[in-house]
């Protein structure tokens, strides 16, 4: 069947919120653009009053615009294996998905099948993210990923050597795209629950916390992290630019964690923080 192809331009801190609504509206699959997001619908299920009135939802909160296109007939998933292609972090790590066959072995080798969830190492905060948990103590730790998406840093987690993680995410298909990826590479045990931070009811102590998410969302949550974890404890974050360190730096200060590392990629910003006490 035809295509219809939504493209997107909307700031990153309200990218997830837009593809969580498209989603809703029948769109089936989501690929992250410098300018925002591309999606990707049935053509026989699009309905534009549906995007309209998403757009307006989000007019008031932010810049968002709107254009769509047909997309003949095509065979999708060879579209999808032909420009999907292998993510190297370092000499450490490789990301790729199930039909790549790879020559070179590494320490950590991840399989990441992403259909509609975000977090495939090809953005720059889940390369950030993966870079920052290999130099991170998991061995024998509870982890929690906060946001997970495909799942891949509960993953990496898992491989690390971390003694429980658990993950959550609001958005259902992001659930269940990070539980099929959990069983993929080996780690089925992974605890993965749908809703907020409250809403999963996950107390801790943890020894390391993940969260790539967007701005806002970090900067509401930040307390919430650290009441979590145990004294020592890591907090890892991405998901947000440069310019909004000093904020992110600040909500954390107030809430006795510090600043350990801090990386930088295409204006991206992955910051590690520890807790003090």
């Amino acid at each position: 069947m035809d295509y219809i192809e939504l493209k997107v331009a909307v700031l990153p801190d309200f990218a997830d919120m837009i593809v969580a609504e498209l989603a809703e509206a029948g769109f089936d699959s989501f690929v992250e653009t410098p300018d925002g997001v591309d999606a990707y619908a049935p053509a026989d299920v699009f309905d534009e009053a549906q995007v309209q009135e998403i757009v307006r939802k989000y007019a008031a909160l932010t810049p968002v615009t709107y254009t769509f296109s047909t997309l003949p007939r095509r065979n999708w998933n060879e579209e999808w294996e032909k420009n999907y292609q292998p993510i190297y972090i370092g000499n450490q790590c490789v990301v790729r998905a199930s039909f790549h066959q790879l020559a070179e072995t590494f320490p950590y080798e991840i399989v990441i099948n992403p259909k509609m969830s975000f977090g495939t190492g090809h953005h720059e905060t889940t390369a950030l993210m993966l870079e920052m948990q290999l130099g991170v103590d998991h061995a024998g730790k509870r982890v929690l990923d906060a946001g997970c998406g495909t799942g891949i840093l509960a993953i990496m987690a898992c491989k690390r050597g971390a003694a429980h993680v658990d993950a959550y995410d609001i958005d259902a298909w992001a659930v269940e795209n990070a539980r099929e990826n959990c069983g993929l590479n080996g780690c089925p045990d992974i605890v993965i629950g749908q809703g907020t931070i409250e809403e999963v009811g996950l107390q801790g102590p943890y020894g390391v916390i993940l969260a790539n998410i967007n701005r806002n969302v970090l900067l509401r949550e930040i307390p919430q992290y650290a009441g979590r974890l145990s004294p020592g404890g890591m907090l890892l974050l991405s998901g947000f630019y440069e310019q909004d360190v000093a904020e992110l730096n600040k909500v954390a200060a107030e809430s006795s964690l510090r600043q350990t590392a801090g990386h930088i990629k295409q204006n991206w910003a992955a910051l590690c923080f520890q807790k003090q006490g």
